[in-house]
């Protein structure tokens, strides 16, 4: 399943501050999962959430799936050099990806909620209150 041209290009309208970040290119220099940079990581959970979100009946608001699948993971540190301040990443990293969205780009609160709640339920509190996040 893919994005039609004009699909790919609504897409990259949505992320285009993103992508001409240094902090967003700055996620290429930590390793999410196996060799898989957290820049890759966020952009493909990006592209396939906003994918699926075309392809599903229901209404979304696709430009803040977009977005906020892109910064789901923008916490800027290596989860896996042992440090007291992420030292339960699974439950902690959302406050410090919505943390680092904040400082470098304006949010709405449908991509706040997704950024906050993609760990639930390990983030027991933090649990998703829209159909985007969801």
């Amino acid at each position: 399943m893919k994005l039609s041209s004009m699909e790919k290009h609504h897409y990259i309208d949505n992320i285009h501050e993103f992508l001409k970040s240094q902090q967003i290119h700055d996620m290429n220099n930590y390793i999410q999962h196996g060799k898989t940079t957290t820049y890759t990581h966020c952009f493909m959970v990006s592209y396939y959430s906003y994918l699926v979100s075309l392809r599903l009946p229901m209404k979304f608001d696709t430009r803040s799936i977009a977005r906020g699948a892109f910064l789901h993971d923008f916490y800027l540190y290596d989860w896996h050099i042992p440090d007291q301040s992420h030292k339960l990443h699974g439950f902690v990293h959302p406050k410090f990806a919505l943390m680092n969205a904040r400082k470098y780009f304006l949010l709405n609160s449908i991509e706040i909620d997704i950024i906050q709640s993609h760990m639930w339920p390990l983030t027991i509190t933090k649990y998703p209150r829209c159909r985007e996040a969801l």
